[in-house]
């Protein structure tokens, strides 16, 4: 096999050889799900792997092939963030469809093979490893979490692998240091700032509270509420966490109420923040619950049912269904084309503007394709029109977006756009 990556990553299969006995050991802790099948080599099972007696382009560019170019995403598609993975993908892949359907870029179709990562840091440097030195990918794209990401980052950054449009708001990953990175959304000290304005200036609220997943994910979002709450010369009311992969959460409901919250801020996954909110309804505390864009909004509705009316979740991409801009309406159509049935949702359109992103720095480099030209070609500093939806990078600045979106659960159980959260309450 070539070698394309530096000691790092040979460091790294030392350590992940060590690790692995105990994630497979692990793997079967995790509940499995519906939305996403993956067969034996952990390759979902409607993506072609790499057809392996062709040869790239140049032995300097792994993952280009005459005909293809190669990319491979890492993300939870069977354990307790499925849905986040499962959706990033189906985006994505509905922008690469588009583009084969015409013939590829210079005539080269674009490729996504994926590995589930069951959402734990272990696993996803186990499959960044496997994407760059087995599969040879081009890129990474579309990677979901805090904490995989942060094992897996430096793994890319050694290779010299770009790492595009992670599903995280995490400050981290902001650090233009990382010149493999390049973030399509805004960050979650955005989206907490902007939860915290609209709670004090909307509805006059003084009391918030935080519930939070405690680990590196959790303490992001839980430090850009502190940063706002400071800039208000405001403390937490209480605060409740709760451990990665479960949806134990009444100890942290108790703590929360010893604050009696007004507002409580959502820092987690879509499980145990309905978990949560179900029972804080069933024992009668019922504050104003807002959360972070990661929770996974279209499954977080369908968990909650009827007691999802007036949860609020902020959002960094625009609402799926406002065809009035020509991104949302190329997605629209994507979705009825390549899978018919599927409701439009938050996640799957950041999947496919990742996806859009993509493209653009595909096309922008010709045939002339490397991972320098494709990051520079979008990092050059003109804003990048995705149809409606403009993300700009520039030097020293490696996050296309900076817009937050703030969306309501209706009566119905549908997420409707706002711009105000009194509206809500207006009868």
């Amino acid at each position: 096999m070539r070698s394309t990556t530096g000691s790092g990553v040979a460091k790294a299969l030392l350590i992940a050889s060590v690790l692995f006995a105990i994630v497979s050991a692990s793997c079967d802790l995790i509940p499995g799900g519906e939305d996403a099948e993956v067969n034996d080599t952990g390759i979902m099972d409607d993506v072609a792997a790499p057809v392996p007696t062709a040869e790239p382009v140049d032995e300097g560019v792994p993952g280009v092939f005459p005909d293809r170019i190669h990319f491979g995403q890492s993300a939870d598609f069977s354990g307790t963030a499925r849905a986040l993975g499962t959706n990033m993908r189906l985006g994505i892949l509905m922008a690469f469809n588009e583009v084969n359907e015409t013939g590829g870029i210079n005539g080269r179709r674009l490729e996504l093979s994926n590995l589930d990562d069951l959402y734990t840091p272990d696993k996803a440097v186990l499959n960044t490893i496997r994407l760059i030195e087995e599969l040879e990918v081009f890129a990474l794209i579309g990677a979901v979490g805090t904490p995989t990401s942060r094992a897996a980052v430096p793994v890319a950054q050694e290779a010299g692998v770009p790492y595009i449009a992670p599903f995280t708001g995490a400050e981290f990953l902001r650090d233009p240091g990382l010149n493999q990175v390049l973030n399509l959304r805004s960050s979650y000290y955005q989206e907490t700032e902007e939860m915290v304005e609209r709670l004090t200036t909307d509805l006059g609220i003084t009391r918030i509270s935080i519930f939070y997943q405690d680990d590196s994910f959790g303490r992001a979002g839980l430090q850009g509420v502190l940063n706002a709450m400071e800039k208000r010369d405001m403390e937490l009311a209480s605060i409740g966490l709760y451990q990665r992969l479960t949806t134990a959460v009444k100890a942290a409901l108790l703590d929360i109420r010893q604050g009696d919250p007004q507002a409580v801020i959502i820092i987690g996954a879509y499980q145990p923040a309905a978990a949560l909110i179900q029972w804080s309804r069933h024992l009668g505390l019922d504050p104003v619950f807002i959360a972070v864009s990661f929770v996974g909004s279209n499954a977080l509705a369908e968990s909650l049912g009827a007691n999802g009316k007036d949860v609020f979740v902020t959002q960094v991409v625009p609402f799926p269904t406002d065809d009035t801009l020509p991104i949302t309406q190329e997605y629209l159509q994507a979705i009825e084309r390549y899978f018919p049935g599927r409701e439009p949702g938050f996640v799957s359109f950041e999947g496919y503007l990742a996806g859009k992103l993509a493209v653009e720095g595909v096309r922008r480099c010709g045939e002339d394709l490397t991972r320098e030209c494709f990051l520079e070609s979008l990092r050059d500093g003109e804003p990048i029109d995705l149809g409606g939806f403009r993300v700009q990078y520039g030097q020293g600045d490696n996050q296309g977006s900076d817009r937050v979106f703030i969306t309501r659960i209706d009566e119905e159980g549908e997420f409707q756009p706002i711009t105000n959260l009194r509206d809500a309450f207006v009868q």
